[in-house]
């Protein structure tokens, strides 16, 4: 924990956990849409909205984790992305599905859980001290 997460207040604290929550249940939600989008070049199927979808979970993952100085924020947001992904993998009232079953559903299902793992249980750095001139 650094020096500045210390000083903060209990209410500063969680709403940094909410705000982060929030943010990764709203990218869970659009990249969950989004992640059956490919393009077909020349008979090959490129599933660009996977790939865009396990990009943006890393990036906004480790964005938060660096603003936000620690690994509860970014624990929050990704505990978002993941639920979303888990509750909009489940059957819909009519039977309809957002995470069909195949390789890209199954990929998506599981690869921002480890994403997550990867993120928040990353080690922290110590400290650079200043150099002097």
């Amino acid at each position: 924990m650094s020096a500045a997460a210390g000083r903060r207040s209990l209410g500063s604290r969680i709403g940094t956990l909410a705000i982060a929550f929030a943010v990764g249940v709203v990218y869970g939600t659009v990249a969950t849409i989004g992640h059956r989008h490919a393009w077909e070049i020349g008979g090959v199927s490129i599933p660009w909205g996977l790939v865009a979808g396990l990009v943006g979970v890393a990036a906004l993952l480790l964005g938060i984790r660096l603003v936000a100085g620690g690994r509860a924020a970014s624990a929050a947001a990704a505990a978002g992305v993941v639920g979303v992904v888990a509750v909009l993998s489940l059957p819909g009232p009519g039977g309809s599905v957002l995470v069909a079953d195949g390789v890209v559903g199954m990929i998506w299902a599981i690869g921002p859980a480890i994403i997550s793992v990867l993120v928040v249980a990353w080690p922290s750095l110590p400290p650079r001290e200043a150099r002097r001139a």
